[in-house]
């Protein structure tokens, strides 16, 4: 079935602008899925527009194709305009029935959309799948956080739906009202947009303050909605219904990537096969994996333990040591669950060197210390900073601070 929606797809994109330089005719038809490497890989910098405003090059149909508009959070300066046909974006509601499937939304549920509904693409499609279904929708967008949880409780709500950062957030701001979520009518709390849903730290967090279970999903608007959590919340299932995964490893010095086997780290490569007005083949998420194609879960779709790991572009090596900002969250929150925090990159004498400030008081800043110590297996200098110095964030999380380029 991949390989028929695979050429399908080729099919139709060969001889149009973006594909057409990239050469897929000669190419077409693949005889096997082994073939799929034959084609060249896809990065974000060979999508990005000319300047901000310009859609991605991949959008390449006539503009009057397209009726739905968003951007990233931000590339190179500028956010990347993504753009989709009406066919496009039901294949995006299509994805995200498996995501509330998982999650077992039915129609008599009432969900909280609990982002902004700006131009990011964050819980658009969640919202429009939801309707669909028939399930209830109360948007959430230009709202306190207190105004959020009235809301919650006047309207009865089901399901949240927001980034793991802004669910502990919605915690904090509740306790300090006195209300407890966990009498709340939540049961599912939907969370996208970072790493969180699959970290057990974060996750159970999350289940302790809401009494409600969490499901993961992960997608990108350059992409589509590609993944859901699966029912022990320990990773990630890749729709291969949807898209076919490919798992590659580069930091051998090959462009092309080298294929690894189950369980190895690896960045993950995807090509979606639904999304025909702006199509991605081969294209190289940067996100850092663990999967595994044998497992025995019921859907059989390729499983990532422990869901994203972190970013290619993120990891940093810390006196010879990988450290993902991912890892370093889920030992925050053992710590301090509710705290913000912020960590800094530095280089000094060309070494990397990383700091955190840590919004609680020098007990716990010492306990976190002692954590990354004996879990890193080297020092990490964790500063205790006042109650509301550091920026909060309701979509995705900015925590890492890069300051190494600045220090050079």
């Amino acid at each position: 079935m991949q390989l028929q929606r695979l050429n399908d797809l080729i099919l139709e994109v060969k001889d149009r602008p973006f594909y057409r330089q990239r050469n897929l005719s000669h190419q077409h038809p693949l005889r096997s899925l082994d073939e799929l490497a034959s084609l060249p890989l896809l990065t974000k910098e060979q999508l990005l527009g000319e300047a901000a405003g310009h859609p991605a090059r991949v959008f390449d149909l006539p503009r009057e194709r397209y009726t739905r508009l968003h951007q990233t959070s931000g590339t190179r300066g500028f956010p990347m305009t993504v753009l989709d046909t009406p066919k496009d974006w039901a294949w995006w509601l299509e994805c995200w029935d498996h995501v509330l499937d998982a999650a077992g939304v039915e129609q008599s549920d009432v969900a909280m959309m609990a982002f902004s509904f700006g131009p990011f693409i964050g819980f658009w499609t969640a919202n429009d799948a939801l309707v669909r279904r028939g399930a209830g929708v109360v948007p959430g967008g230009g709202m306190t956080s207190q105004q959020r949880i009235q809301m919650i409780l006047d309207h009865r709500c089901t399901v949240l739906c927001c980034t793991p950062t802004y669910a502990l957030h919605l915690g904090a701001v509740a306790e300090k009202q006195g209300v407890d979520l966990t009498k709340s009518e939540i049961r599912r709390i939907i969370v996208a947009g970072e790493p969180g849903g699959s970290v057990p730290a974060i996750r159970n967090r999350l289940e302790a303050i809401w009494g409600a279970s969490v499901v993961d999903h992960t997608g990108a608007s350059e992409i589509g909605a590609w993944g859901f959590g699966n029912q022990l919340g320990t990773g990630i299932h890749v729709i291969e219904s949807e898209f076919i995964a490919e798992l590659l490893r580069f930091d051998d010095g090959s462009q092309e990537g080298t294929p690894v086997s189950d369980g190895e780290h690896a960045e993950l490569v995807l090509t979606c096969l639904g999304r025909s007005g702006g199509p991605v083949i081969r294209y190289r998420t940067g996100d850092i994996v663990k999967g595994y194609r044998d497992h025995d879960h019921e859907c059989g779709f390729l499983f990532l333990d422990g869901g994203v790991l972190g970013r290619a572009d993120d990891m940093m090596v810390i006196r010879g040591v990988n450290v993902f900002p991912s890892s370093i969250e889920a030992m925050v929150r053992e710590v301090a669950p509710l705290a913000e925090f912020r960590m800094i990159a530095t280089r000094v004498d060309e070494m990397d060197q990383l700091a955190i400030e840590l919004e609680a008081d020098e007990v716990l800043a010492v306990s976190l210390a002692e954590l990354l110590r004996d879990r890193l297996a080297m020092r990490v200098h964790v500063e205790a900073v006042s109650a509301g110095k550091l920026p909060r964030f309701e979509a995705k999380a900015k925590r890492l601070v890069d300051r190494r380029k600045i220090s050079e």
